[in-house]
C-alpha cells in the first residue's frame, strides 16, 4: 500500500468515527465499556492480551483492527454485540470472533469479554 492509499484509509477511518457519533449522545445511560481480548494468530506463538475502553467522550465506533499486517479492511466489529447488550441492559458478554477481512492468510482470532457499566 503506497502513501496515498494509506492516507485515504486513515481519512476513511476518521470519517467513520465522526459518523458514529459520541457514546454520550447515543448511549447516555452508559458510563463505560471495556472490551478485554486475547488475540491468537498463526504467526504468533503466544496469545496477546489487549483491553480497549470506551467512555462517554469516546466515539461509538466499536471496531478493533486485525493484527495481520496484510489484512485489508478487516478486524472485529463489536457494534451488534454492544448494542444488544445495552438494549437488554446486560453487563457482561463473552465469546469468540474471527477477523472479517481479506485476503491475508494469517488473520487474527480473538476470545473476548465485554463489560458495561451503567449510570
Amino acid at each position: 500500500m503506497n502513501n496515498r492509499e494509506k492516507q485515504a484509509v486513515r481519512a476513511e477511518k476518521k470519517q467513520q468515527k465522526l459518523d458514529a457519533g459520541f457514546m454520550a449522545s447515543l448511549f447516555p445511560e452508559v458510563q463505560s465499556i471495556s472490551i478485554s481480548m486475547v488475540y491468537s494468530q498463526k504467526e504468533i506463538r503466544q496469545a496477546l492480551p489487549r483491553t480497549v475502553n470506551f467512555f462517554p467522550t469516546s466515539y461509538a465506533l466499536f471496531r478493533v483492527d486485525c493484527l495481520s499486517k496484510d489484512c485489508i479492511e478487516g478486524g472485529f466489529d463489536f457494534t451488534r454485540i454492544i448494542s444488544s447488550m445495552i438494549g437488554n441492559r446486560k453487563i457482561t458478554s463473552s465469546g469468540k470472533l474471527g477477523c472479517e477481512g481479506g485476503p491475508a492468510a494469517d488473520h487474527s482470532a480473538i476470545v473476548y469479554d465485554v463489560a458495561i457499566q451503567y449510570t
